[in-house]
């Protein structure tokens, strides 16, 4: 078994070109993250956090720096070689669900075994055994629209996790629901965490979701400023 952490990032750097001025997203970042971590990255806006999330789930590639995924150096990988890897080890949630609008929440959940090469009815299976695992596998026929806020982040999950991921990347998950279903979405998640020991990383500005997590990690200005562990709020 690997002892390398699942994540390890050395000097990351993000530089954007904005009218003529290099934007600084990404301050020469070191970051190791062990496999089954659940993490929460903290922040004001433009500090860098959601950039960091872009590079860690390769959406993005770093200007300057490493960035190790269970070994391997994803700056060795081409577009075609990191979309598989995007596909196969991470799942996405985020906080307006990105879910197709027109399509079932059935067939939002199968999009990434499509992806996967996957056909037939182990697709619908898989899929259907998702949605039930949180509990709405009777919505499977419903589309968006006739979802409620709380039971459409549902089906994001199921649609992130139905691959069987090493890693689920969170961007804002609750920014858009009430506290209720904001609390049970992030039961879910660190449920996940602690049964399955799925590697979680939360991005969020509420000290309260960023309770869920053990670690904590706090950016201001392209950098982690403060890295901090300690007990989870585990709610059952």
């Amino acid at each position: 078994m690997s002892t390398l952490p699942l994540i390890s990032c050395r000097g990351l750097t993000k530089i954007y070109p904005l009218s003529g001025v290099e934007v600084h997203a990404l301050r020469g970042v070191d970051l190791d993250i062990e496999r089954g971590e659940m993490v929460a990255i903290m922040g004001p806006s433009g500090s860098g956090k959601s950039t960091l999330m872009n590079i860690l789930g390769c959406m993005d590639m770093q200007t300057e720096g490493s960035y190790y995924f269970d070994g391997v150096d994803t700056g060795d990988l081409d577009a075609r070689e990191l979309a598989g890897l995007r596909n196969k080890k991470f799942g996405f949630v985020f906080q307006r669900y990105n879910l197709l609008p027109r399509a079932s929440a059935l067939y939002n959940v199968e999009i990434p075994l499509f992806y996967s090469g996957m056909y037939g009815d182990e697709v619908k299976n898989r899929a259907l055994a998702a949605l039930k695992r949180f509990g709405i596998d009777d919505l499977a026929d419903h589309r968006p629209n006739q979802l409620s806020g709380g039971q459409q982040q549902r089906v994001a999950i199921a649609r992130a996790v139905v691959n069987n991921p090493l890693v689920v990347l969170a961007d804002e998950p609750t920014g858009a629901l009430d506290t209720t279903n904001s609390l049970e979405v992030m039961k879910i998640l660190q449920k996940m965490h602690i049964e399955q020991s799925v590697t979680v990383i939360i991005i969020t500005h509420e000290p309260e979701i960023a309770g869920f997590c053990p670690r904590k990690l706090i950016m201001r200005d392209g950098k982690i400023i403060s890295d901090q562990f300690s007990a989870s709020d585990v709610r059952r």
